[in-house]
């Protein structure tokens, strides 16, 4: 698993373009055959749930949609594509320059989500996504677009996550080891004593591409800090009589996100859980941002579905 040190300058979302990410592991990574061979595996795995995602939920006349960032959204957008249906009056709401890019260059009309009418609901949004749980809570926030992802996310009937196998585990933070989190430069060294004092191990500044450069920069000029926890848990540890509260720093996930929300100087955290869209809507509220579903593209080439509860 490329863990978020490695993956940030590759995927910053202002800087990232469309030749860049079919080619991305190639093009960054001077592998032997064999991993050259795994790569293209995982990418067509990405590239199959993408079309299963988009012939399941893309809907018909669809006048709003949210399209993420990150490797798989390449393979979204192209199943779009391949729909054949008219796409003429429908606008795409983009969460970073990368997604707006891949907007633009399949000939779709890209909207900035401050453009949007107000009160106006996407009628889906379709991201990718670092790592998942059994509940389908998500990490996100590897490419530095977690804020924009989650404000299109919660604007949207549903959120449709599209990933590979690997981003599947029973915990978060199982393979992908740091949560990353937005916050004000301002106060970064103050949030980062807030998150020891909360269980995580050496929470640092994700560096950008160019040591030049300082510290990598959001879209809204924020820094992103990197905070490894222990393993979250989920609602079966705590259905079982688990304490995932903090102690010994092992927190469940709503808990942690809650908590670290709360820190003055954070943007947003890069955990998606909570209600859902239709959930939401339920509650009288719009959008959520726990995907209702997540599409994987197995090591077989089958494509797996699991869908909230």
């Amino acid at each position: 698993m490329i863990q978020p040190a490695l993956i940030s300058p590759l995927f910053l979302c202002r800087r990232l373009t469309l030749p860049t990410i079919p080619t991305l592991f190639r093009r960054t990574l001077q592998s032997p055959q064999r991993l050259q061979s795994t790569m293209s595996a995982v990418e067509e795995s990405k590239r199959a749930a993408a079309k299963v995602a988009v012939e399941k939920h893309y809907p018909k006349n669809a006048r709003w949609v949210g399209i993420g960032s990150g490797t798989t959204i390449v393979y979204v957008v192209e199943a779009i594509q391949n729909l054949g249906v008219d796409t003429s009056a429908t606008k795409y709401i983009p969460t970073g320059y990368q997604s707006k890019q891949l907007i633009i260059s399949a000939g779709l009309t890209a909207v900035e989500y401050d453009s949007i009418p107000l009160g106006t609901v996407l009628d889906v949004a379709f991201d990718g996504a670092d790592e998942v749980d059994e509940d389908l809570n998500c990490i996100k926030g590897g490419g530095a677009c977690l804020f924009q992802e989650k404000i299109v996310a919660m604007q949207a009937k549903e959120f449709i996550c599209v990933a590979d196998h690997r981003k599947l585990q029973p915990r978060l933070l199982t393979n992908w080891k740091s949560i990353p989190i937005e916050v004000a430069p301002i106060a970064a060294h103050r949030v980062i004593l807030k998150l020891k004092e909360l269980g995580s191990v050496n929470p640092t500044i994700r560096p950008s591409a160019s040591i030049k450069e300082g510290p990598l920069k959001t879209d809204q000029d924020f820094f992103i800090i990197d905070a490894p926890f222990k393993p979250l848990f989920v609602k079966a540890d705590l259905e079982a009589g688990q304490d995932g509260n903090g102690k010994d720093g092992v927190w469940a996930v709503g808990a942690l996100a809650r908590k670290i929300n709360e820190i003055v100087g954070v943007l947003e955290v890069g955990v998606f859980q909570g209600l859902t869209g239709p959930q939401a809507s339920a509650s009288g509220g719009i959008g959520g941002q726990r995907p209702v579903a997540a599409y994987f593209g197995m090591a077989d080439g089958t494509v797996a579905v699991r869908k909230a509860e």
